[in-house]
């Protein structure tokens, strides 16, 4: 049995197992993933170029100009807030800073300093022109820096901005001629704010009929409510004189017409108590700058003769002095035995710039 087993298993086929071969599907996705890496890598090559071309300059140019114009902006207000609020000048430089510099800055007010203060709209018609001139600036540095922006953006991006320069300035021209009333009511309500030629709350003559207290100084008009109420609307640029009563300081101006046959020094000294007694009354004299005094006969006609009442005041509390000072020297007329013959002895000007 033996040798019989050991033929046959000589004789039996060998079964031989054969090795694995690679999956198709396995191969072609291996492929399309390198391929998917190699066109990310060459997009992101491409954009990283293309970002670092003119986008990127774009995006600088946005960016160094918005701090600039941040900057200016901020200057720009801090300087005209510190004038509006009328800060200190104190400066706190040590040793190395010069003398007479720190002496300038540490100085003491000035004698029209001292009169702003004493004017009550001082501080407001200060604070109103520094903060519209600042509102001009402004303006004016958003214009000009948004300009070079958006040249230089232009230029970056590939336009020929030469064109766009020279087309601008023909514009600029036509504009110019085509609203030359416009740039002039803007150039001079600028001057107008500068100069402090007037402002909000003072009683002004605007010539041809506008004359009462200003109510608002805009760029291109100016606005001034009459005593009657009207509220008249003037033109910067066709101010040609501006005459105003509440600046600094005012007078108190009260004509009182007597018979022309009174005894002038019975007169003289009658006026002389009522410019005492409005001097000596605690209501009316804060409002004093100087004493009441008066001036003498001023006007003699058929009728009557004119004496003048008059007293330095604080700026806008004239026409109350002067009213005033006009019924105290009637009732002392009347108590010396005068007759006196009244009239309209306030001008026109002052009963329409009284305070509304």
């Amino acid at each position: 049995m033996t040798p019989v087993i050991s033929m046959l298993r000589t004789a039996a086929p060998t079964v031989v197992t054969p090795e694995p071969t690679p999956s198709p599907s396995t191969t072609s996705t291996e492929s399309s993933v390198e391929d998917t890496i190699k066109a990310a890598a060459d997009a992101g090559s491409s954009f990283w170029e293309w970002f670092t071309d003119w986008p990127l300059h774009v995006l600088i140019i946005l960016a160094i100009g918005g701090v600039v114009l941040a900057l200016l902006r901020r200057v720009i207000a801090h300087v005209t807030e510190r004038i509006a609020t009328g800060a200190g000048t104190k400066t706190t430089e040590g040793p190395s800073a010069s003398t007479a510099w720190r002496r300038y800055l540490n100085r003491a007010p000035f004698v029209e300093d001292a009169l702003a203060m004493a004017n009550p709209l001082a501080k407001q018609r200060r604070a109103q022109r520094a903060r519209t001139v600042g509102s001009v600036l402004r303006s004016s540095a958003n214009v000009v820096v948004g300009t070079i922006m958006l040249l230089m953006i232009l230029e970056e991006v590939g336009v020929n901005v030469a064109p766009l320069i020279a087309s601008a300035g023909v514009v600029g021209i036509a504009i110019g001629f085509g609203a030359q009333a416009l740039v002039k009511d803007f150039i001079s309500g600028i001057f107008l704010l500068v100069e402090d030629q007037f402002g909000v709350g003072d009683v002004v003559d605007l010539g041809s009929g506008a004359t009462g207290t200003v109510e608002e100084v805009q760029l291109r008009v100016t606005q001034v409510r009459a005593f009657d109420g009207t509220l008249w609307y003037v033109r910067n640029g066709e101010i040609l004189r501006a005459g105003n009563m509440t600046q600094q300081w005012s007078r108190a101006v009260a004509e009182v017409r007597v018979p022309v046959d009174a005894d002038i020094e019975v007169i003289r000294t009658a006026l002389g108590r009522a410019a005492d007694d409005v001097h000596g009354d605690p209501e009316l004299s804060p409002l004093l700058l100087e004493a009441p005094s008066v001036r003498g006969v001023d006007a003699v006609n058929d009728i009557t003769m004119s004496f003048t009442l008059h007293a330095q005041t604080r700026p806008g509390d004239q026409w109350e002095v002067s009213r005033e000072l006009r019924r105290r020297a009637q009732a002392e007329l009347r108590a010396a035995g005068v007759l006196v013959a009244t009239g309209d002895a306030e001008p026109a000007v002052l009963e329409q710039g009284t305070e509304a």
